[in-house]
């Protein structure tokens, strides 16, 4: 970099450093795109290292809390080694942040962007962590650094359980016996790319929770939520009777003809093909030409992890806080609750919760139309059966989104909360198939997430992989979305949302 960019770059951080407070925000965003582009470094990073590392000295508390962020961004844009040179420029700098973390009344934001800078200095695990305990750490923060520290052990990996911290699990024997099964299928390859998913995810929680606090304040921490009894995890059991309301409007997902009940099974009027029904649950995911029997399914749901219970609890929360930037609490579960009841208003025909999950919203809604209205809709047999533990008057149907086993206008209403992101790929898909299947005047009610327009906080919603985002997390733009349900026959009556929440109801047209 010549010296007309060196200087450039340090008159960039002496304006953020120096900005009125009204300023701040525009002052660093240009300080952000001068050496940092969407997790990539620029070619003035390398050189900008040492002015923002010395900015630290005269800097504001809060400012500060940015200039280490940005460095930790830099310090990541070289991810997964540890060792490039931009990375090795920020690192060299450790004992300048390891006393900055040692400062006594630094407060809660300036601590979390510094565990999001250290965290990606493994080769320092020790230091770090000895530092870190010293600031007697919430401890679901602390597992994070300590997780972002650690270096892969092939022997004992531990994968897929850090989000949103380590520290938020507790498995009891079969499930670790569930994941070691699934951990020893994996090639070394699939290994590498399973941990440095988990990394990612880790890296993206802890700096989207260092980044909004260093912007807005002390993040709200809900209290530890408690995961409830396994016990109650199981469906109860019930047959295609509990169906018998929803009989006439569902259709078979392979020729999309009639279905007829039976003893412990569907069968289509058409291709004759048959779908078991266990706990309350109906399987219309089997492949074709292959009958899967009452038996087997019984067997199935026997086996499933717990995982609805861990994701009711504990992991849905905490991505509200990632996915919809609600680190201040701005969005409550009573909100929620509030919106759907007073938008989610069906016309004639069954209301289909679409991507129901473990069924803590499935119950607003049945509170607001009606259980013997509602049909349960979910690809992840382990969150409806959690549902139906809860729920034991709503039959749930095993299905795809992009493909609805409902006949076209039998539908009087169909609920999507906090899913739409699951499926990104096949949202038009879903949106389409709502469209087809809803009546007219029925209503399409959802909450999801928009992208942020801060490139910085867009990064940590990106970094997010956990459970279904393997490529990152990927969120809508809002003209998208507009578009989709236009296209769907859908008029949007109303959309709302703080942060990057998005409340939305439209209605089928005429």
């Amino acid at each position: 970099m010549n010296a007309a960019t060196a200087h450039a770059t340090d008159t960039l951080v002496d304006a953020f450093v120096d900005a009125a407070p009204e300023r701040a925000a525009h002052h660093y965003r240009l300080l952000v795109e001068a050496v940092w582009d969407d997790g990539e470094p620029t070619a003035a990073a390398l050189d900008a290292v040492p002015a923002l590392v010395a900015a630290l000295e005269r800097a504001d508390r809060g400012r500060r809390g940015h200039l280490v962020v940005l460095l930790g961004l830099l310090a990541e844009s070289e991810h997964p080694t540890s060792a490039g040179p931009v990375t090795r420029a920020v690192r060299a700098r450790l004992d300048r942040y390891l006393e900055l973390l040692r400062t006594d009344g630094i407060g809660v934001p300036l601590t979390l962007a510094l565990f999001y800078l250290l965290s990606h200095f493994p080769a320092d695990r020790d230091e770090i962590l000895a530092a870190a305990s010293g600031r007697e750490p919430d401890p679901a923060d602390l597992s994070r650094l300590d997780r972002a520290l650690s270096e892969l052990d092939p022997g004992r990996p531990g994968l897929g359980r850090v989000w949103p911290s380590p520290s938020a699990w507790t498995l009891d024997e079969d499930e670790r016996a569930f994941d070691e099964s699934w951990v020893k299928a994996l090639s070394p390859q699939q290994l590498l790319t399973a941990w440095d998913n988990d990394t990612r995810t880790v890296l993206g929680c802890t700096g989207a929770r260092a980044y909004w606090a260093v912007c807005h304040g002390d993040p709200s921490d809900a209290p530890a939520a408690a995961v409830p009894d396994r016990a109650h995890a199981t469906a109860p059991a019930a047959g295609s009777e509990l169906f018998a309301a929803h009989t006439d409007a569902l259709r078979c997902p392979l020729c999309h003809k009639e279905l007829e009940p039976g003893d412990g099974r569907f069968t289509c009027t058409g291709c004759a093909r048959a779908y078991p029904v266990a706990g309350g649950i109906l399987d219309l995911t089997a492949p074709a030409g292959e009958e899967t029997g009452v038996d087997d399914f019984l067997e199935k749901l026997s086996q499933v992890p717990s995982m609805g219970l861990f994701y009711e609890a504990v992991a849905r929360p905490s991505f509200l806080r990632v996915a919809g930037a609600n680190w201040g609490a701005t969005v409550t579960p009573a909100d929620e609750d509030r919106y759907i009841a007073e938008h989610v208003t069906p016309v004639d025909g069954p209301v289909v919760d679409l991507a129901a999950g473990a069924g803590r919203w499935t119950a607003v809604v049945a509170e607001a139309v009606g259980a013997d209205r509602l049909v349960a809709v979910d690809s992840s047999l382990p969150m409806l059966n959690v549902l139906r533990g809860r729920l034991p008057d709503v039959p749930a149907v095993l299905a795809g989104a992009a493909d609805l086993p409902f006949a076209d206008a039998s539908v009087g209403a169909v609920v999507c909360w906090n899913a739409l992101q699951a499926f990104y790929d096949e949202a038009p898909a879903a949106l389409a198939e709502v469209g087809r299947i809803l009546r007219p005047g029925g209503t399409f009610t959802a909450m999801t997430f928009r992208r942020s327009e801060d490139p910085v906080y867009r990064h940590f919603q990106t970094a997010h992989r956990f459970p279904q985002h393997e490529g990152g997390l990927r969120l809508f733009e809002p003209q998208d979305l507009g578009r989709w349900l236009t296209e769907a026959g859908l008029t949007v009556r109303e959309e709302s949302g703080p942060g990057t929440f998005v409340f939305l109801t439209a209605v089928k047209d005429a």
